[in-house]
């Protein structure tokens, strides 16, 4: 599809692209969970409705899983995975698909980012980048 280094530019601005997007709906994502925590139960959709969304959220997040099962790295589902399970505040369970696109992407910081912050929220320890191995510690900290 792609010839030479033009192709791989291309590439790159694309996966760039695409992980903005991601990035962009996620931290939406998240803000939006936080913001509808103080709004009244109720306010803007009724108890059916929340419960009709719920379960189209888990019929989305199995299919993410099946594909996952015969394609592990799939991106799109990794994408979808993690998506959905930042909009039902599955956090913890968002980390293992997190991990991976970090794993297929490492050039796209935005992927780390969202992960640290992701084990931050769930109080994992984010792994040390190498940068961080470099600096020396006191044992009193």
């Amino acid at each position: 599809m792609f010839e030479g280094s033009r192709g791989k530019k291309i590439q790159r601005v694309i996966v760039i692209l695409i992980a903005l997007a991601f990035i962009g709906t996620s931290v939406f994502g998240i803000f939006a969970m936080f913001g509808s925590a103080n709004q009244q139960p109720g306010s803007d959709l009724s108890r059916a409705e929340r419960e009709e969304a719920i379960q189209e959220l888990q019929v989305q997040e199995e299919n993410y899983e099946v594909i996952l099962a015969r394609e592990p790295e799939n991106q799109v589902a990794l994408q979808g995975l993690v998506e959905i399970r930042l909009q039902t505040g599955d956090f913890e369970n968002a980390i293992a698909p997190m991990e991976k696109l970090v794993e297929l992407n490492p050039e796209v910081p935005e992927y780390q980012a969202l992960l640290d912050q992701l084990k931050q929220t769930t109080n994992v320890a984010p792994e040390n980048n190498e940068e961080e191995t470099q600096i020396p510690t006191s044992p009193d900290n």
